[in-house]
């Protein structure tokens, strides 16, 4: 099997996490959690999930000229990331995740951007050899929209395949000249809702949310349901389910990061889009049973195990 070249492009956060019993009301304290620090943001979390299962992998981001943006860095190279295109930014500082998360996995994030949103389409046309050089581009949407869509772009252009997780879901809907750039577009059921407004409540209605994204431009939707599973749909016929793998939560903060970043790797290795779909469920419920984002990502080993029992 060959080993892929991945290219994530995307965010770079540091983690403040709270493990708490129950998620707080508007108004309500709740004491008595436990609390960590750890490296996170989408972008970071899916390219070190490629890296870990194996992928030739580079990541384009900007961080703060800080200390959370050395630190990050320093994490990317002892993972073996190509950092050469994660870029420093002088007047802001690294992005900072604020997460609360409950005895049950759940979790509640708010997001500080900072240098993520400085990521400017000029910087990834600095970065377009790296791009066309791939087997598959990955982004989310913590960076500017304009970046995201220019990098679409340049690797449609290049007949590169670009999967898109569109998390967070925008205000304004997304660009229909963006859309038709995506070849595999990934929500998670409430992301799916809020692009299509088709209230995501089992597989006939994700069905419905998947063949209105699809009817945009995009080829495949993979639509990520949590304990149930996930569907694929595709134009060319009903979707299909793909079983959860059943596991005990603890943080599910960064396990649609690994079932993002290790779809990305299952594709890019030439493997059918639902057998690549398994593997990305697998990694996932990995990534959910332990706390934090990236300290949670699933080495390749570790998703064989789970893939063979």
């Amino acid at each position: 099997m060959k080993i892929p070249h991945v290219v994530v492009i995307g965010s770079s956060n540091t983690d403040m996490v709270v493990k708490t019993a129950h998620l707080p009301k508007p108004g309500e304290t709740v004491v008595g959690g436990t609390f960590m620090m750890a490296a996170g943001g989408k972008g970071a979390n899916q390219a070190v999930t490629a890296a870990r299962l194996g992928a030739k992998t580079t990541f384009i981001a900007k961080v703060g000229d800080d200390l959370f943006g050395k630190q990050a860095v320093e994490g990317y190279e002892k993972e073996g990331i190509d950092i050469r295109w994660v870029l420093r930014d002088p007047e802001n500082p690294t992005g900072v995740a604020l997460i609360l998360v409950d005895e049950q996995g759940e979790n509640l994030i708010s997001v500080a951007s900072g240098a993520n949103a400085a990521l400017s389409p000029e910087d990834i046309d600095r970065a377009a050899e790296a791009i066309r050089s791939a087997d598959i581009v990955v982004m989310q949407l913590e960076i500017p929209l304009p970046t995201v869509c220019r990098a679409a772009e340049i690797a449609a252009s290049a007949g590169v395949p670009v999967l898109l997780d569109p998390a967070p879901v925008p205000v304004e809907p997304l660009p229909p000249d963006l859309l038709r750039h995506v070849t595999y577009l990934k929500p998670n059921e409430s992301e799916a809702e809020r692009l299509t407004g088709v209230a995501v409540r089992d597989a006939d209605s994700a069905q419905a949310a998947a063949d209105r994204l699809l009817s945009w431009g995009t080829r495949t939707v993979i639509v990520t349901l949590g304990p149930r599973g996930a569907l694929v749909a595709q134009k060319s016929g009903e979707g299909t389910s793909i079983p959860p793998y059943t596991v005990s939560a603890v943080d599910s903060t960064a396990a649609g990061d690994a079932f993002s970043g290790a779809l990305a790797v299952a594709i890019a290795r030439g493997q059918p889009i639902l057998e690549a779909a398994r593997f990305a469920a697998a990694a996932g419920a990995l990534a959910a049973c332990r706390m934090g984002a990236q300290p949670s990502l699933p080495t390749a080993a570790e998703v064989a195990a789970i893939l063979d029992s």
